[in-house]
């Protein structure tokens, strides 16, 4: 393992973390409805579940996808309908007051949103084929576990640090208060772009 390596796998990742997906979606609206802090208890979940799958990838579940893939596949649907399930929560209490705690589907309490973020992120297979992919041109065999720890840290430092930057836009109060005035659309829009991201897993 070379830091040139290193930087490429670091670099990699935070480009994949950065990329538009139904973690950014949930944060945006777990920021803007629930307050910072439990958005960043939700980026925390997000960075436990990326270290998990990189973790499983360096194990080489990767390959066990590749050798079963009724494994795969059965991972998938059940990732898919987790989403779909938040989808559901969404459309059905969009019109509901943000007031009102228990009508949201997203968590209200910083342990809930890391359980609700590692989740989210968990029941989500496919972040273990990116590793996977990664890993293998870039981390050899015989890497050292000094190097395998730092990827994992950087991992976790990558998926968390972005999220948490966007809990600190999204609940900013001219955010908060945009979203306060146009709740049921919102809440609408992103419950069917989290059902159309659960259906391209379930799909592909």
């Amino acid at each position: 393992m070379t830091w040139a390596a290193f930087a490429s796998i670091v670099l990699i990742h935070l480009a994949a973390a950065m990329s538009p997906g139904p973690s950014f979606v949930v944060s945006v609206r777990t920021a803007a409805c629930d307050g910072f802090w439990v958005a960043t208890g939700l980026a925390l979940g997000f960075g436990l579940g990326a270290v998990l799958w990189a973790f499983a990838a360096m194990a080489g579940l990767a390959v066990l996808f590749e050798l079963v893939p009724v494994l795969f596949t059965t991972l998938k649907l059940v990732g898919a309908g987790f989403l779909l399930f938040i989808a559901y929560m969404m459309w059905k209490h969009a019109s509901a007051p943000l007031e009102q705690p228990e009508n949201t589907a997203a968590p209200r309490t910083i342990g809930g949103a890391i359980r609700f973020g590692f989740l989210t992120f968990a029941t989500n297979p496919k972040p273990a084929i990116f590793f996977g992919a990664v890993f293998v041109g870039l981390v050899p065999a015989d890497t050292p576990l000094i190097w395998r720890a730092a990827i994992l840290a950087a991992v976790f430092v990558n998926e968390t640090m972005w999220y948490i930057l966007v809990a600190r836009i999204f609940s900013l109060p001219k955010a908060r208060a945009g979203y306060i005035r146009l709740k049921a659309t919102i809440d609408r829009a992103f419950g069917t772009l989290i059902a159309l991201f659960g259906l391209k897993i379930a799909l592909t």
